[in-house]
């Protein structure tokens, strides 16, 4: 039974697997399907009645997007509900903070100001705020383009090394064979290799060079929070990821999740969001460091996570945090709620099918106790949705899974090894 809630609008940007489970979120809340626009079709929210999709070519970046965005101010200028925008990938996240000011006469942008987005979204000047408020994160040698040219790109780690861009949303522009969301380095000859590609192929931000943190998959954490317009946190939920994605454009994407609670992380992460001043959904992705026993930080998307259905498959509904705070306007008068304190509740989230999960991941009582719930049917997916289901999406979901076999097969072992 759906919750009754006052009229109000969301638009989703983007079409992905974010966008499907945010629309099941809201879904969930007030039956309605919800509206979303994107620069193209992906098969998530393919043959979908719940997601209303609207393309616009060029629609993922500037002048494009606010070109288009003010053509929807003007849609919805004498719109008496509130209509919220909700960017569902690091680039909307950013375009709509970078607008702000032109948007929020018309839009609610539970967003950061731009300026600190910058801070946030640049791992090098977020390490620095992890530096200033006390939250652990690995250790990080910086490389510059100028670095780079003049020869000094050495590191004082021992190999392995883990190697990203400081730009995330620059490198989604970047483009060369072997490109990978992020390396694992294990040789100085292939190290010196890809920071040349990396360069030589047009990136111009900093590349992050980081002390490999020993562990598998099963060592790490995410965590997905909201924090309402008084900068409070309002919800917190962590998983433990017990299986990666190993696609070389892939790496780091969830497709198991197993949920957990630790009362020390939610602490840590509450007091850094809450002393920044922070706004909205945030997601973390720390890794158990058993060297000094420590979670470290990765990294901060200023969104809901790209896996965060498992949050609302757990019992916190993403989108009721949102409709709480800026439509119902009560959320300051509720409690900070942790997720995952009962684990008789708890409930496995799947990118990928039981099959593969049970093949590759990591043989381990984490991975027993998710055995346990599939055989209880205690999980679920944000592709799958019976209030959606039709034939083409089964076929869709069938096809997906094979896929996911298929480079399973081809790259685990060979990213593992």
């Amino acid at each position: 039974m759906k919750s009754t809630v006052p009229n109000f609008t969301p638009i989703l940007l983007g079409s992905d697997f974010n966008v499907y489970g945010m629309a099941r979120s809201f879904y969930a809340l007030y039956g309605q399907p919800v509206r979303a626009i994107a620069e193209q079709q992906l098969a998530p929210t393919r043959f979908s009645k719940i997601v209303d999709l609207t393309l616009v070519p060029g629609f993922s970046e500037d002048p494009a997007w606010i070109t288009e965005m003010k053509k929807l101010k003007q849609e919805y200028a004498s719109h008496n509900e509130p209509v919220i925008l909700i960017g569902c990938s690091d680039g909307y996240a950013e375009l709509i903070a970078k607008h702000k000011a032109e948007l929020e006469d018309v839009f609610i942008c539970p967003y950061v100001d731009y300026q600190l987005l910058k801070q946030l979204n640049n791992k090098e000047s977020f390490y620095q705020l992890c530096d200033q408020y006390g939250l652990p994160y690995p250790g990080t040698k910086i490389i510059s383009k100028a670095d780079y040219h003049k020869h000094q790109i050495a590191q004082p780690f021992g190999y392995p090394v883990a190697v990203k861009p400081a730009n995330s949303v620059e490198w989604l522009d970047i483009r060369f064979e072997g490109r990978k969301k992020a390396f694992i380095i294990h040789n100085e000859a292939e190290y010196r290799t890809v920071i040349g590609k990396i360069f030589d192929n047009g990136y111009q931000s900093d590349v992050i060079v980081q002390d490999f943190i020993p562990g598998d998959d099963s060592n790490m954490r995410v965590v997905n929070a909201y924090v309402d317009r008084h900068h409070q946190v309002k919800m917190m939920n962590l998983g433990h990821p017990l299986l990666e994605d190993p696609a070389p454009g892939a790496i780091g994407n969830y497709v198991a999740i197993l949920p957990e609670y630790n009362e020390a992380i939610y602490q840590q992460l509450q007091q850094f969001l809450e002393q920044i001043e922070y706004v909205g959904y945030a997601d973390f992705d720390l890794k158990w460091d058993e060297r000094d026993h420590t979670y470290k930080v990765f990294e901060i998307n200023l969104r809901q996570g790209r896996s965060s259905f498992y949050v609302t498959l757990n019992g916190c509904n993403l989108a009721q945090y949102l409709v709480d705070d800026y439509v119902l306007d009560n959320l300051s008068d509720q409690p900070l709620v942790l997720g995952n304190q009962d684990p008789t509740q708890w409930q496995l989230w799947l990118g990928v099918s039981k099959r593969t999960f049970k093949q590759y991941a990591r043989k381990n009582q984490d991975k027993a106790t998710a055995v346990d719930l599939i055989r209880r049917g205690d999980y679920g997916t944000t592709f799958w949705y019976r209030k959606d289901a039709n034939f083409l999406r089964w076929l869709l979901w069938k096809w997906m899974d094979h896929k996911y076999a298929q480079s399973f097969a081809k790259y685990f072992h060979l990213e593992k090894g």
